[in-house]
This record gives structure tokens, C-alpha cells and sequence, in this order.
């Protein structure tokens, strides 16, 4: 396909490298550890020791190397484990750390970035509140100046990591302008205040751990304080590049896969004495899903291609999030329908990944605000 003109040797060699281990560390427990709602800890070690858990981040901090093309190889490896609750868990690291690496602080580099590089820790980012979804600037979540100490006190939802996180970079509130007034501290999860709630249950991404975390007067060391204060909202818009980035990578390969499950289905199932790919209406169906999988990976490469050459693609990385999300929601509605009863059953993998696709509107910033943010770039 043309779109595989965007990549390197390096590129497919990562992607290779993150099949290999999806094929041996994660499918063969995928269903185990969906029902159990995580995975090992140690499984971080092994990812860090494959090299991927450092991809994306520079080698002067512990990290593999390598672009926004190379995060989106990661993702499309890691999901030939069939779960995308396993591969985001994994991956939370990609949306957490990254305030701490610009920061350019060398202490929380060393105390917080290297170790969560090597798997050792497990960070998450903590945004969302309770009473705050999208809107990040109404997050209400306190910190205030207490001599050398910041004292925290409000609550995340949604965490994903939050369960088992050693450190959340999260966002508080350190001045009253709704924007300027926030500010990203690194928070240690065994610090007295904190609290995690029960492992929430969720209408997919079982293999990841989500919760909800208070914080009650927590008292967090200035340095801590990621950048300089007041620098927040800047720091997480320059983030929500990345994840929504990595959310459309997710959303295609999540579509991939359910084609490339609904292929071997239909080629092996048969109705009326023939495998079922001979009727006309199910090759239409595969036919338009290829269409889905091929238009919305041919964006998104072409997105991952012009970040890597510098470029801030607000519109494009937005469109390429919708657009990613929307396949994978449609294309894995058709392969359920293709799979008939045995889509409908946890055993199979378009059962589980029809689930997880339901995330992807959602999670980043919703469909909805997508579109608004669109809709301001094109000055209406």
C-alpha cells in the first residue's frame, strides 16, 4: 500500500520488534488478563528491556529513540496481543512522562523519567476530574504554596495506571486564571493524602487498570513543580498532540486487526454449502472495511510523518483522531456482524476489540470537541 511509503527500514524493524513481543508476552495471556483487569508488573520490565517502552523519548534520558512514527509503530505491534487495554497500560508512560522530559529538570528526569524508562515505575496522567471532562480549564484539583511544599487536596478520575501507579504528573490548579493558572506537579502515590479507589469496571480496556484518586491535603516538594508554575496548560496542549496521536494509531490497528480476524473468518466459516466470503453482501462488507482501514492509516501516517519534520498539526491531528476512531468503531461493528453468534462471545478477539474501540471517540478529548477545534482552525 502507498502509505507504507512513509516508512523507514528503522520504522518496520520497530514494528517487527513489537509484533515479536506481542506474540509471545501478551497474546498468549491476553484473555487471562482481561478478565483480571491488569497484567504482571514485571511485563513493563520486559517491554523496557525489548526497547519499547523507550521509544519516542531521547537516548540523554533513558529512552530508545526515534519519532512520532516510531510511538505509532509501537502501537500497531503491541496490538497483535488483541488488547488495547494492555498495550494503552503500557503505554501510559507515553502521556505522562513526556511534561517531565521537556521540563529539561534534571532531578525529576532522574528520580521520576529514567526509572519509569527502565520499568521499574509506573507513572499515569492525572487530568480528569470528576466533574471536569474535557474542559480542562474548569479542573478544580488545588495546590497551594506552603513554604517549601505544595499542598494538594481535589480528585482524578479515570486515571489510566492509577491502580498501580508509582507517580502521577498531574494537573493542578496553582492561580485563579482559568489557563494560567495551572500548573503540572509530580505527585508519589504513597504519599500521606493519597488515596486510590477499587480498580473501576469499564465497558472495555479490562486488560488496563483505571481509578479514581483523591487527593487530601497532600503535601508535594516544589521541586516537584514540572516547568515553571503557571506553564500547565501550554505544556498539556503541546500533549494532547501525542495521545491523539497515539489514540488514532490505536484505532487503526485496532481496525486492522478486525479485518484482518474477519478475512480469516469468513474464508473458513460457511453458510449454504460455501464459505460465507462468497456472498456478495459479506465481500462488499470486508471491501469497505479495507477502504476504512487503508484511508484512515494513510492519514495518519501522513500526520506522524509531517510531526516528525517539526510541524504542529492541530487540525490534522484532530481529524486524524476522529477519523481513526470512526473507522475503528464501524469496522469493528461489521466484523462482529460477520462473526454472527461467535462475535458476540468473549472467546473471540472482535468480541474484545469492539469493546476497546468504544474508548476511542471518548479518551484525548471527545468526538465533539474534536470537531470545535477543527471548526476554529477553519475560522468558523
Amino acid at each position: 500500500m502507498f502509505y507504507d511509503n512513509f516508512l523507514s527500514e528503522a520504522h518496520r524493524m520497530i514494528r517487527q520488534t513489537a509484533t515479536r513481543f506481542a506474540g509471545t508476552e501478551i497474546r498468549p495471556h491476553a484473555e487471562e488478563w482481561e478478565e483480571a483487569g491488569e497484567f504482571p508488573r514485571e511485563l513493563y520490565i520486559k517491554a523496557a528491556e525489548a526497547g519499547l517502552l523507550g521509544v519516542g523519548f531521547d537516548e540523554q534520558i533513558g529512552g530508545s529513540g526515534g519519532g512520532s512514527m516510531s510511538a505509532v509503530m509501537v502501537i500497531e505491534g503491541l496490538m497483535q496481543g488483541t488488547s488495547m487495554g494492555i498495550a494503552a497500560g503500557l503505554g501510559s508512560l507515553g502521556i505522562a512522562l513526556p511534561p517531565i522530559a521537556q521540563s529539561g529538570d534534571d532531578e525529576l528526569i532522574d528520580e521520576f523519567a529514567r526509572p519509569a524508562l527502565a520499568g521499574e515505575l509506573i507513572c499515569g496522567l492525572a487530568i480528569t476530574e470528576p466533574g471536569t471532562g474535557s474542559d480542562v480549564a474548569a479542573v478544580r484539583t488545588s495546590a497551594e504554596r506552603d513554604g517549601d511544599h505544595y499542598v494538594v487536596n481535589g480528585a482524578k478520575m479515570f486515571i489510566t495506571s492509577g491502580v498501580r501507579a508509582d507517580f502521577l504528573t498531574t494537573l493542578v490548579r496553582t492561580g485563579d486564571d482559568p489557563h494560567g493558572g495551572l500548573s503540572f506537579l509530580v505527585i508519589e502515590t504513597d504519599r500521606t493524602g493519597v488515596t486510590r479507589s477499587a480498580p473501576l469496571k469499564k465497558h472495555g480496556w479490562w486488560g488496563s487498570d483505571t481509578a479514581e484518586i483523591g487527593f487530601d491535603d497532600v503535601r508535594v516538594p516544589v521541586q516537584n513543580l514540572v516547568g515553571d508554575e503557571g506553564t500547565g496548560f501550554v505544556t498539556l496542549m503541546q500533549n494532547f498532540q501525542n495521545e491523539r496521536l497515539a489514540l488514532a494509531a490505536y484505532g487503526v490497528a485496532t481496525a486492522e486487526l478486525a479485518l484482518e480476524e474477519s478475512l480469516r473468518y469468513a474464508q473458513q466459516r460457511e453458510a449454504f454449502g460455501r464459505p460465507i466470503k462468497n456472498f456478495q453482501v459479506n465481500r462488499h462488507k470486508l471491501v469497505d472495511m479495507k477502504t476504512r482501514v487503508t484511508t484512515a492509516k494513510t492519514l495518519v501516517y501522513q500526520v506522524a510523518h509531517r510531526m516528525d519534520d517539526g510541524q504542529y498539526l492541530i487540525e490534522e491531528v484532530s481529524m486524524a483522531k476522529n477519523h481513526a476512531a470512526q473507522a475503528a468503531v464501524e469496522v469493528c461493528y461489521d466484523a462482529v456482524q460477520l462473526h454472527g453468534g461467535m462475535g458476540y462471545m468473549r472467546e473471540t478477539v472482535v468480541e474484545r476489540l469492539s469493546r476497546d474501540a468504544r474508548l476511542l471517540p471518548i479518551g484525548g478529548g471527545t468526538e465533539e470537541i474534536m470537531k470545535e477545534i477543527i471548526a476554529r482552525q477553519m475560522g468558523i
